[in-house]
């Protein structure tokens, strides 16, 4: 056990090799982040960011961030991934949980929920949806391409028109991107790599009626990654699927906010 920004944090692998943080007390709440360079629990400054940014959940749930699998197999699927964390979450919990995604963690959360009702008990789409926009899955492509050309700077920075709502933003984002891109390379990007083909093929608009746990949708009108229609189309495909809208806000504006995880939080202590 250690302690990070006054919070006891335990670190461990769940079946399938999916790593873990765990942190507070309460019920189980399993959280899957969006996409990362690197399939390993952080450490040193992303580390106390996450769990600073987990905090405000843990003080009601025993937050579980799970993270995707090291060693991501070629043509793997989001139905894959999504598989390997219902075994995982069966084994280590043994009755459905409440699940937490983010972007790409959401992919995978939605994914879970329609192809394994029984692991997911409440869930929350939080800057996510049942597919990528085209201007997504163009974003993500520019970044594959750019990171299989070592070009680790450019490929971050690729991403910023999605990330934020306007010009301004973006070039804010993106000379941010810049500056950090080399910090987020990994000596090999193989497993990244395979989670976006996933996702750039991942679409349930079909298998939305499949979700029987509770849910809601949290998004922003201007996500270049999703936009308002996906937002809507997924909560409206969800049995009983609630939808929170932020008009003006964009992916990162939802994703790190504050306000929609009091949202969330609410939501989730539900019963």
């Amino acid at each position: 056990m250690r302690t990070v920004v006054d919070v006891d944090v335990e670190e461990g692998t769940l079946r399938g090799g999916l790593p873990y943080l765990r942190l507070g007390r309460g019920p189980v709440l399993v959280d899957l982040p969006g996409i990362e360079s690197r399939h390993a629990n952080p450490t040193g400054q992303a580390r106390a960011l996450q769990v600073r940014q987990l905090a405000p959940l843990a003080e009601h749930f025993e937050v579980w961030a799970v993270r995707r699998p090291p060693g991501v197999p070629a043509g793997v699927t989001m139905a894959d991934i999504a598989a390997v964390h219902a075994e995982a979450l069966t084994e280590r919990f043994g009755e459905p949980v409440r699940v937490l995604g983010t972007s790409t963690g959401a992919s995978i959360a939605l994914q879970l929920a329609a192809d394994h009702p029984a692991t997911v008990r409440r869930l929350v789409l939080l800057a996510g949806a049942c597919r990528l926009s085209e201007a997504g899955r163009a974003a993500q492509r520019r970044l594959a391409s750019a990171t299989v050309r070592g070009e680790h700077r450019r490929a971050w920075a690729a991403t910023a028109p999605v990330l934020t709502p306007n010009r301004a933003g973006a070039a804010a984002m993106a000379a941010m991107m810049w500056l950090t891109g080399p910090a987020m390379a990994p000596d090999d990007p193989t497993d990244m790599l395979r989670v976006i083909e996933a996702e750039d093929a991942f679409d349930v608009t079909d298998r939305l009626h499949l979700v029987q746990a509770p849910t809601l949708v949290i998004g922003g009108a201007r996500d270049g990654y999703y936009g308002a229609e996906l937002f809507r189309r997924t909560a409206a495909g969800i049995p009983g699927a609630r939808l929170v809208l932020h008009p003006r806000r964009g992916h990162m504006g939802v994703a790190a906010s504050r306000r929609a995880l009091q949202i969330a939080d609410r939501f989730l202590r539900q019963e």
